[in-house]
């Protein structure tokens, strides 16, 4: 029997491969990440859209707006007969970036209350991705 001749890829042929894999990831990569950031803003602001209409049901039950985000979860002290929560049915999310959301009720905000993310950062201002989203008060 002769032995049969094995056949591959040469070196070249593999490095030249890589090469255009490199080339594609590099391309394509960084607008596919970019996609990412995008979405977790449009999800912060989805969040507090929803939060929001939490806030308005528990301001129309309370007539007035909670002290802290956690009283949507757990019955305030002096809530009185009118609480018809819990508001909402799991625990309070986190922003998209696993910080918490800023809430502050304030009498002179535009809606009653402040309510916002840090953005990616997690420090107040920023631009792009870092840039807070929400309801920010004018500090």
């Amino acid at each position: 029997m002769k032995p049969t001749k094995q056949r591959g890829f040469s070196m070249i042929e593999l490095l030249v491969v890589l090469v255009i894999l490199g080339l594609l990831a590099g391309l394509v990569g960084p607008q596919f990440f970019g996609k990412v950031d995008d979405s977790k803003v449009r999800t912060a602001e989805t969040q507090i859209k929803m939060f929001k209409m939490v806030l308005q049901t528990y301001r129309l039950d309370m007539g007035r707006y909670p002290n802290a985000l956690q009283d949507l979860r757990t019955k305030p002290s002096d809530a009185g007969d009118y609480w018809r929560g819990p508001y909402l049915d799991e625990s309070i999310p986190k922003d998209p970036w696993n910080n918490d959301y800023q809430y502050r009720r304030d009498s002179v905000a535009e809606q009653g209350f402040y309510l916002y993310s840090y953005g990616a950062d997690g420090v107040a201002g920023g631009d792009d991705n870092n840039a807070d989203v929400g309801y920010v008060p004018n500090l």
